[in-house]
């Protein structure tokens, strides 16, 4: 039998990779006319041939082939006369082929509001091309109506974002050169990282600075030059209590903060909070205007309430408690600090 076009194909990536290998006989299997033997594997499918003996490739194959039937792929046994040589192997089209995709115009929608929040150049292609084809099962452009104006961003993860994750997954340290934003300051980082995490439009690596001894994070725009990995596998543990929030400025389980917002002002805390009283300028502290409305406001993540205020100006003041209140002059701080940056510096 010749070689499935589609197997050649994917010859390109390296076999020595075992998700490649997995991936070109997946491929193959589904590409073939009737079967394949394991002869026909062992010559035609990239990575088979790299086994040193026979006995390695079967060893090869049959662990492939329980992965593989492991991850739901219905790979199938065809006898073709009863001689060991001549059996082959297929994968069952009718149960690993996709069902129809039937989507409202609601929840095309709301496929496409979720694509659109990822604006990365590494994951555009793949995301366009997958939205034309949803697009073509029938919905059409009706489906934005729902949610017009509604399109969530977070900047680009850069060339940091790869090599990062790679290395969590391996639980391998990494090293790279930093850039703090509150000094400038360029030096290099060691690092046992932990998570990533998205939180006001830009994206943190969380772990364990090597030469500190403490947690700390790192934003990834920030990053300068090359992600190193190093060090074997395993290296160390992840801790089952990463607190993302605390990490990045939500310490504490929420609360109710006491606010003082300008009459009209703040709409969206006000449809949240209560009104609970007022507060002339005096007792609001550094404020300016003829007096505030004093709202009881609850919150979960202080970071989130902490910059939500912030947006708002010297239109709404903290009151309490007074650790919203230190975010909320800290970021102050440091946005002074950066002549009007605003961008936050833990690592």
């Amino acid at each position: 039998m010749s070689e499935p076009s589609s197997s050649r194909s994917a010859s390109s990536v390296a076999p020595s990779n075992p998700a490649a290998r997995l991936l070109n006989l997946v491929i193959a299997l589904v590409n073939t006319n009737a079967s394949m033997t394991k002869q026909q594997i062992r010559r035609s499918v990239a990575g088979y041939g790299d086994a040193p003996s026979p006995d390695a490739f079967e060893r090869m194959f049959e662990r492939d082939k329980d992965t593989l039937r492991d991850l739901g792929i219905p790979i199938v046994t065809v006898d073709a006369g009863g001689h060991a040589d001549e059996v082959g192997y297929r994968i069952d089209q009718d149960a690993y082929a996709l069902g129809p995709v039937d989507l409202t115009p609601a929840e095309l929608g709301v496929l496409v509001l979720a694509a659109q929040f990822w604006q990365d150049k590494t994951l555009r292609t793949d995301i366009s091309r997958a939205l034309t084809k949803l697009r073509a099962a029938g919905a059409g452009e009706t489906a934005m109506d729902a949610v017009t104006g509604l399109v969530p961003r977070v900047r680009a993860v850069g060339d940091a974002y790869g090599p990062l994750l790679d290395a969590i997954s391996e639980r391998r340290a990494v090293s790279f050169t930093y850039r703090a934003a509150s000094t400038g300051e360029v030096r290099p980082r060691r690092v046992q990282p932990w998570r990533i995490a998205a939180r006001s439009g830009g994206w943190y690596l969380l772990g364990f600075d090597v030469d500190r001894q403490a947690p700390r994070s790192y934003r990834l725009s920030r990053v300068e030059g090359r992600v190193r990995a190093s060090g074997p596998r395993d290296a160390f543990e992840v801790p089952a209590d990463v607190d993302v929030d605390a990490f990045l400025g939500g310490r504490g389980a929420g609360g109710v903060a006491r606010l003082a917002v300008v009459p009209e002002r703040a709409a969206a805390l006000r449809a949240r909070g209560t009104v609970v009283g007022s507060a002339p300028v005096s007792s609001a502290q550094d404020a300016h205007g003829a007096g505030y409305d004093v709202l009881e406001v609850p919150f979960s993540v202080r970071g989130a309430l902490a910059e939500e205020v912030l947006g708002y100006g010297d239109a709404v003041l903290v009151l309490g408690p007074p650790e919203l209140r230190d975010v909320v002059v800290r970021r102050l701080q440091e946005a002074a600090a950066l002549g009007g940056a605003g961008e936050e510096d833990r690592g």
